[in-house]
């Protein structure tokens, strides 16, 4: 095999798809309202390049892990290590390397960034190793990932973290998770067994961690939107519960009906929830001004 079919392969496997949830880097620097500070932007940038390297180098582990259990899935057979066309020594290699370049280029940004980068890399490959096939707990752990993206970026950015945005990406954080199980046990069915913690799971647990992750999620960040807003003027945070409320609606119609296996898919293909999501930035911000 090439050089260059190699690397295809290795980026394949690393999952550029998925580098958008490496934006939730920029949440904590933008709800402070100094993203776009000279001394944060290029620190809050380098934050999230840092946790694709760190996130990459786990779906390569994550595919050597699960080679067997993915040849049996509709989709994930097709990947480069199950499907054969890349080693799991150089997946490995390769994982190692970028796991390696993310801790020391997270240390030299801060050692306070250095231990979050630390903490996502033992839960993520805690993960891989087992505790995918633990059910609850492999929910919390998945949870823990976008969690500790968004603490990224208050680190990098040396802002502090409000209680009720990290209410609001914990919680949010499992909606999606739960939603993710929900729409991957209506699309296996009967070949839920790709994924051995979805056979301890039944529809309406997975409805009940949704909805009641979903209710939390909505009350802090309505508790967090009233008290950013100021005591005259027009009430901008107040305003984007609005939209932030339809949105979570929106996508839980998308996790009823099956569809929200890939949430990266849905958030960029679902044109009624990009619309939502914008008008909630844009209300959000102007809260900002």
């Amino acid at each position: 095999m090439s050089s260059a079919t190699t690397a295809s392969a290795v980026l394949r496997t690393a999952r550029p798809r998925q580098w958008i949830k490496n934006l939730l880097v920029l949440a904590a620097p933008l709800a402070a309202g100094v993203l776009l500070d000279a001394d944060v932007l290029p620190r809050v940038l380098a934050a999230v390049g840092l946790m694709i390297l760190a996130s990459s180098s786990i779906y390569l582990i994550n595919d050597v892990a699960d080679a067997e259990a993915d040849r049996n899935h509709p989709t994930k057979q097709s990947r480069p290590v199950a499907s054969g066309q890349l080693s799991p020594t150089v997946a490995v290699a390769a994982a190692v390397v970028l796991s390696a370049s993310s801790l020391a280029g997270s240390f030299a940004l801060s050692s306070d960034l250095g231990i979050v980068v630390t903490v996502y890399l033992a839960l993520q490959v805690g993960y891989v190793l087992g505790l995918k096939h633990e059910p609850v707990l492999d929910l919390a752990v998945v949870s823990s990932g976008f969690l500790l993206r968004a603490i990224a970026g208050g680190v990098a950015a040396d802002v502090p973290l409000s209680q009720w945005f990290l209410i609001v990406a914990a919680f949010g954080s499992l909606y999606m998770v739960a939603g993710k199980r929900y729409s991957e046990l209506q699309m296996l069915g009967a070949g839920a067994h790709t994924r051995r913690s979805l056979l301890l799971y039944s529809d309406s647990f997975l409805r009940f961690v949704w909805g009641t992750a979903a209710g939390i999620t909505i009350t802090a960040y309505c508790l967090w939107a009233f008290e950013m807003a100021p005591p005259e003027g027009v009430a901008w945070q107040t305003i984007s519960i609005a939209p932030f409320v339809i949105a979570m609606l929106r996508y839980g119609a998308d996790i009823d009906r099956g569809a929200a296996g890939e949430p990266e898919e849905v958030v960029l293909h679902d044109r009624v929830l990009l619309g939502l999501a914008a008008l909630w930035l844009g209300t959000f911000a102007l809260g900002l001004s």
